[in-house]
């Protein structure tokens, strides 16, 4: 089923208004256009320029802290030993204490890249053009 193609005037560069000629649209133009197409590659590829980045391993863990037990009326979490600073004493280790470590500390082997198959790529590149060719959409 052979679908009529609309035909577009040619310009030439110098007289702006001076047409040239005439082509039939490219077929391309005429593909249907899938918004959700074009957004999910679209948000797939921006996935693809990311870079790592996690905590430092020993963040929150580097101080010789040891619970004082019960029997002195404070939480059981790891303290920080010595006199002297207001560091001692204070809770550590835990990731409800200032200075302590996050909880499920970020990891650089995360998935931050996505595949996207070429033939989706394809679709979507073509829903675009499409779409740029209905100046109702270009001038929204």
């Amino acid at each position: 089923l052979k679908m009529s193609r609309p035909v577009v005037s040619v310009f030439d560069i110098e007289p702006a208004d001076s047409v040239t000629g005439t082509v039939t649209l490219p077929a391309v133009f005429t593909a249907p256009i899938r918004a959700d197409v074009v957004h999910y590659v679209h948000t797939l590829m921006a996935k693809n320029k990311r870079q790592a980045y996690a905590v430092n391993s020993d963040a929150g863990m580097q101080t010789p802290a040891q619970s004082w037990g019960t029997g002195r009326a404070v939480a059981r979490i790891p303290r920080v030993p010595g006199g002297g600073t207001s560091r001692s004493g204070q809770g550590a280790f835990g990731n409800m204490c200032r200075g302590g470590r996050m909880f499920g500390a970020t990891k650089v082997w995360r998935h931050w890249h996505k595949k996207i198959s070429v033939n989706q790529r394809r679709y979507a590149v073509s829903s675009a053009l499409a779409a740029s060719a209905l100046p109702a959409l270009v001038m929204a």
